[in-house]
């Protein structure tokens, strides 16, 4: 199982930037396996990710923005997503893993 994180390496937007910094800062604190995925600099990413995001989790208008996360090809959300799940000390069961023994980002999903 990998997990995947898709994101702009040239937003101009300074939330989306923010927004994955904290995924990316997050996972990399928790020594979390990841595949950091490039949707500006690699036009296969953009296409797999804006086909793989479900419906009803894209955007009224336009397409899905980063950072996207997905445990192999399983979507698994948005920021939002990421977020609550971290405040909620459930980031492994959100990305699908098994948190390590003695973790407090337990399996609260």
């Amino acid at each position: 199982m990998v997990i995947k994180v898709y994101i702009a390496s040239s937003s101009g937007s300074t939330a989306i930037k923010k927004q994955q910094q904290d995924v990316l800062g997050f996972l990399e604190a928790n020594k979390i396996e990841f595949e950091e995925k490039d949707i500006a600099a690699n036009e296969e990413n953009r296409k797999w990710m804006r086909e793989n995001v479900p419906e009803d989790s894209r955007p009224a208008s336009g397409n899905p923005l980063p950072p996207r996360l997905f445990n192999d090809s399983r979507y698994l959300g948005d920021y939002d997503a990421f977020f609550e799940a971290r405040e909620n000390n459930a980031v492994y069961a959100f990305l699908g893993l098994t948190a390590p023994p003695g973790s407090k980002v337990g399996e609260h999903l």
